[in-house]
């Protein structure tokens, strides 16, 4: 069948359209995209403003329009931190509801770490052993870790690149004193988390999924997206520790014509490799391997695996 998946994130409204079937793995077929960066886009008190709201309308519309060009037979709607943060969430909700007639599904920062985590125990199989799973998204940082396909600890923190950007690196480039600031905040939360993963033993995978993790592999050597998923490829701590003073040091324009990083995201990449940095360096990770798939893949894999439970429930084989 035809699937969609429609992403509300931080930084981006995502509508993945998919042929899947179960047992199969999931393939590509169409993508859509509006960058609306919408943990930016809130006024003093923490509501998506009227602004972002008619733009978050008006991208779930669009998607809509391709859901039907594509012939998608179910849409997969979901919204992540940035709705389910904002003081007027259920407001901005409904309204998408009432204009659009979609009825987003907020996910919790468990549930993103435990779909997230399901996709990358996927895609590298059981022989990655106990997998630890680092997600870095525009507003929280997801962490999982455990040896089936659902992991024995799911924690989301707020660090994501765009909250921890539009609240404490406004600058361009930032303030010095800012950025030592944000990277004392950063290692604190994490700090606090990690005996909760340790205590399950040391990991035999570790994996990065998300476009801040993906970005910094490719700046610092890895392979070009058109070189296809299947390429392996991995961020050092060693390269990602010499890159995060380069990157304090630029602009957004500066960084924007670095290869592999996109204008949207430049801005948001200083603070997206501080907690790359400091999440290696406080689970002690010499490196990651970077997945390709991630909470998108793992929402169509959760309902694919729904729909082979549910044959089976009535008798099918």
């Amino acid at each position: 069948m035809r699937l969609g998946v429609l992403d509300v994130g931080s930084n981006t409204v995502h509508f993945l359209v998919v042929d899947a079937h179960p047992g199969a793995r999931p393939l590509p077929a169409y993508s859509y995209k509006e960058e609306l960066r919408l943990a930016e886009l809130l006024d003093a008190d923490g509501s998506i403003t009227e602004n972002g709201v008619g733009r978050l309308v008006g991208a779930v519309a669009s998607a809509m329009r391709v859901a039907e060009d594509k012939g998608v037979e179910d849409v997969l709607p979901f919204a992540t931190s940035a709705v389910r943060e904002a003081a007027n969430g259920e407001a901005v909700l409904a309204r998408v509801e009432q204009e659009t007639g979609v009825a987003l599904r907020v996910l919790s920062g468990q549930d993103e770490a435990r779909l997230t985590f399901l996709a990358a125990r996927r895609w590298f199989g059981w022989s990655s052993g106990r997998l630890l799973l680092l997600d870095i998204g525009g507003g929280s940082l997801e962490i999982a870790c455990g040896v089936d396909e659902q992991p024995d600890v799911a924690i989301s923190l707020p660090l994501g690149a765009g909250r921890l950007t539009s609240g404490r690196l406004q600058g361009d480039p930032p303030d010095a004193e800012d950025i030592r600031t944000v990277r004392r905040q950063i290692r604190t939360e994490i700090a606090r988390i990690v005996g909760d993963v340790s205590r399950l033993g040391p990991p035999d995978h570790t994996v990065a999924t998300s476009k801040t993790f993906k970005q910094l592999a490719r700046i610092t050597g890895a392979a070009r997206t058109d070189a296809g998923p299947y390429v392996p490829r991995r961020l050092t701590k060693e390269s990602l520790g010499e890159w995060v003073p380069r990157l304090a040091a630029m602009t957004a324009v500066e960084r924007s014509r670095i290869p592999g990083v996109s204008e949207g995201r430049a801005r948001q990449l200083l603070a997206g490799a501080l907690v790359a940095d400091a999440s290696m360096d406080l689970f002690g990770l010499d490196e990651v391997a970077i997945c390709p798939w991630a909470l998108r893949e793992g929402v169509i894999l959760r309902r694919l695996d729904m729909m082979t439970e549910a044959g089976t429930g009535s008798g099918d084989a």
